[in-house]
């Protein structure tokens, strides 16, 4: 049976849904239309914004950091261009380790590279492109850029490095920059918002020495670039470009050259060494030994090179010039004398007895000559260091009064040099030792710890920076000069130069007269005193003073004898020097750790400084000079009185205090 078709239903149906798809699609056709107006004509300043942001980047230009040079010119810190090969972790879609691996095909990454890649990723707050190997050869270059693509998240960048083309000579005085960490980021943050823009693309900042002190001169400007980028985020083309500012370039007072025939006539020995040009401030050497390499600080320390500096017994990163603080022994002796001349308490040609000790409280203070040295004025206390005579002279002094009378020369003060983490010392005083103690006898002074000071013992502590600024101060008539180790800043594109003056900070009061008698007292140390052996025909006209710094204390009636200790035990070794007598250009205090007698320890390498400062002199030969031949006592005072003091209330009658020489 034949089926008929319903045309008319059919063609009903056909055209119920030709209606509905048209209407759909003109629906359709709305919705775009309707879209296609809010995007292009509603929102167009939103999306076109957007589209340039995607289109174009803000690209940080990192400024030059500027050059630190001596005062003759001699690059000491400079900066060299080479390629880092960088990740961005936040790209990284597949596994870091596997990237890695694949990546060392192509270019050498030792286990110590990964290891300190890690750390940056820990370090790192936003997960920045980070270096995991840096100067790469024009090889290892090649591969990766033909294989490149493979590495969505890696690039290889072109870096600034800084380096320090001397090593160790004045590492304490330059310092290191390091990347930038955690507790630096949130310093940079912290600060106003220009500065931390500043900081925007910089990897690294000044973290020790001078690179620190004057990081804010030295970093300069940060630029930028808008860079139109492609779909896949490649550089195409520069628009615009706001140029970086480079950093102004450092020329320190520092002679390099001296600082280095100081620094190897230390040898292997550990001490400081401090040279001011009196009449100006200018840190001429700046000596801190053991001394460290920078250059191991600028791309990370590894761990084994970071255990090895922190764990040494010399401690290397200690700054001793700075932040070493010790007794200055009997380098103290020339500005007691200069205060009993100044208060009136003495005159040059009054005399005392030495019987070869101080008998005080019944407690004997012991000079180093055991018959002692007869009639001792002045000049001869000076030039032969004698013990007994400033016993006295401190006890009718007093502590107070020494403490007045010291300040000024900046004794237990801040110099103010440029440079961080000066440490102040200790210029003891009844007020000192209240604030200094918690339990009311502590705090209370007894007379016989004044007898110490007047040696330099006792309670004082002085850095090697300000005993050299005092010498300095002294030789100066008065003139106190603060000591800096930066003359000029100097612009590197248009070369303009800004002199850093030190201008007078302070003019003690003080006689001509005694002043001249001090000095004159002082060139008789080095002509016929305590340091003639080192200074025998010179060709200049020095003044000095020699000093030991106690680290042991003998028993009463015991001989010290620094053979049967250990070597950390022996005394510290101090010379002060000033030259050319009439007209002093240069003022040094010097310090030998367990170096002896001053006369054998601190001052032939101090005649090698002057040697070479005044005259051009170089030594001729590796210093092979002796520690010290410890055949007598040392001069010094007795740390225990000060035990005694604190804990009985004074010195137990009878006892002997070992004696000192230097």
């Amino acid at each position: 049976m034949t089926e008929l078709k319903n045309t008319e239903r059919e063609l009903h149906l056909f055209r119920s849904r030709l209606v509905f798809i048209g209407l759909f699609a003109f629906l359709c056709f709305v919705g775009l239309l309707s879209r296609f107006v809010w995007l292009q004509i509603v929102k167009h300043d939103v999306y076109a914004l957007q589209a340039d942001e995607n289109r174009i980047s803000i690209v940080p230009v990192v400024p030059n950091r500027g050059l630190i040079m001596d005062r003759n010119g001699v690059i000491l810190a400079r900066n060299f261009s080479a390629y880092t090969l960088e990740i961005t972790p936040s790209k990284i879609t597949a596994d870091l380790d596997v990237v890695i691996d694949e990546l060392s095909a192509l270019v050498d990454i030792q286990p110590k590279h990964r290891k300190r890649f890690r750390k940056l990723i820990e370090e790192s707050k936003n997960f920045e492109s980070l270096p995991i190997r840096t100067r790469l050869t024009d090889e290892e270059v090649a591969r990766f850029t033909a294989q490149r693509f493979r590495f969505p998240g890696v690039d290889i960048q072109a870096r600034l490095f800084r380096q320090y083309p001397l090593g160790e000579v004045a590492s304490h005085v330059i310092g290191y920059i390091g990347r930038i960490s955690q507790k630096d980021a949130e310093l940079i943050e912290a600060s106003d918002d220009e500065n931390a823009a500043n900081y925007n693309g910089t990897n690294y900042i000044g973290k020790e020495g001078l690179e620190k002190s004057y990081e804010a001169i030295l970093h300069g400007k940060t630029g930028f670039e808008q860079v139109e980028v492609s779909a896949g985020g490649r550089a195409v083309r520069t628009l615009s470009r706001n140029p970086p500012k480079s950093g102004q370039n450092l020329i320190l007072s520092i002679d390099i050259e001296l600082q280095k025939v100081v620094e190897e006539a230390f040898g292997d020995r550990r001490g400081a060494m401090v040279a001011i040009e009196p009449a100006t401030g200018d840190v001429l050497a700046f000596v801190s030994k053991p001394t460290f390499d920078p250059n191991l600080f600028v791309e990370g320390i590894d761990q084994q090179s970071w255990n090895e500096l922190n764990t040494s017994e010399d401690r290397p990163l200690l700054n001793r010039a700075l932040s070493g603080s010790y007794p200055p022994g009997s380098t103290y002796k020339p500005f007691m004398a200069l205060a009993a001349l100044e208060l009136g308490r003495r005159t040059p040609s009054q005399a005392i007895s030495d019987p070869g000790y101080y008998n005080f409280g019944g407690h004997k203070f012991r000079d180093d000559a055991v018959n002692g040295h007869g009639s001792v004025d002045m000049y001869k206390s000076i030039v032969l260091s004698c013990n007994t005579y400033y016993y006295i002279l401190a006890n009718d002094l007093g502590v107070d009064t020494i403490h007045d009378f010291m300040k000024p020369f900046g004794f237990g003060q801040l110099t103010g040099i440029d440079l961080d983490n000066e440490k102040r010392g200790v210029l003891p005083s009844t007020a000192w030792k209240k604030a200094a103690y918690k339990k009311p006898a502590q705090q209370k002074w007894y007379a016989g710890e004044t007898i110490s000071i007047g040696n330099g013992q006792g309670y004082n502590t002085f850095t090697p920076l300000q005993l050299a600024h005092a010498v300095a101060t002294l030789v100066n008539n008065g003139v106190v000069m603060k000591p800096h180790l930066v003359r000029i800043t100097e612009d590197p594109q248009t070369r303009e130069r800004t002199q850093v003056v030190s201008k007078e900070t302070e003019r003690i009061p003080l006689k001509q007269e005694n002043i001249d008698f001090i000095k004159n007292a002082m060139v008789g140390v080095a002509k016929e005193g305590t340091s003639r052996a080192a200074f025998v025909n010179t060709e200049y006209v020095s003044g000095g003073k020699t000093g030991t710094a106690q680290l042991f204390s003998v028993k009463a009636n015991e001989k010290y004898d620094a053979k049967k200790l250990s070597k950390k035990l022996i005394d510290h070794s101090w010379y002060t020097a000033f030259a050319p007598a009439d007209k002093p250009r240069i003022a040094i205090a010097i310090i030998v750790e367990n170096g002896g007698f001053g006369s054998t320890g601190a001052a032939p390498i101090v005649r090698k400084a002057l040697d070479y400062y005044l005259l051009g002199k170089r030594p001729t030969e590796k210093d092979t000079t002796p520690v010290a031949k410890f055949d007598s006592l040392e001069a010094r005072s007795v740390s225990e009185v000060k035990a005694e003091a604190e804990a009985e209330g004074g010195p137990k009658p009878g006892e002997e205090t070992p004696a000192n020489k230097d």
